[in-house]
This record gives C-alpha cells, sequence and structure tokens, in this order.
C-alpha cells in the first residue's frame, strides 16, 4: 500500500484519486493511524441491501436513523462487551 500525508494527498488530490479508482492501494496517514482510499459502488434504493432484503422504504430509513440518533444522544443504549443475548434487551 503507497501511503501519503495529508500535505501530499492535498498537494495532488486529483491523481491520488484517480490512482485509487484504477484499484491502486492508497492510504493517507491521518495520526496514529492510515485511511485507506477506495471506490464504493451507489445503487439505487431499489437495489440497495436494505430495500432487497427487508423491503425498507427511504422514509422508513430516514425514520430509522432519527430514532437511532435520538438514543444515542439519550445515551440509552447497550454496550455489549461479551458475546450477544438477546435477554439483557429488555
Amino acid at each position: 500500500m503507497k501511503t501519503l500525508s495529508i500535505t501530499e494527498a492535498r498537494a495532488n488530490l486529483s491523481a491520488v484519486l484517480e490512482k485509487a479508482k484504477q484499484g491502486e492501494d492508497i492510504g493517507i496517514i491521518c495520526g496514529n493511524q492510515i485511511i485507506q482510499l477506495k471506490p464504493t459502488p451507489v445503487v439505487a434504493w431499489e437495489d440497495s441491501y436494505a430495500y432487497q432484503e427487508y423491503g425498507v422504504t427511504p422514509e422508513e430509513w430516514v425514520k430509522f436513523k432519527g430514532r437511532i440518533a435520538s438514543r444515542r444522544a439519550r445515551e440509552k443504549y447497550i454496550v455489549f462487551k461479551s458475546k450477544f443475548d438477546s435477554t439483557k434487551l429488555d
């Protein structure tokens, strides 16, 4: 993997993104981590996993994201520190 500093990546951003689009492994060093650049396909909602598997509409997805954001803001969620146990959800 080719790694670049943020300054190097910013100075050559167009070329760096083009190489990543062509499949070259490129990472940008950010603090003590390397952030990998890679293309991600954009699909129509009808081709999305949420719609294909569960029939979720875009409106339902927006409502769901809002509920989760609200719960996280109130810190009303469970952190699983070991194996998942559905009986602990109540």
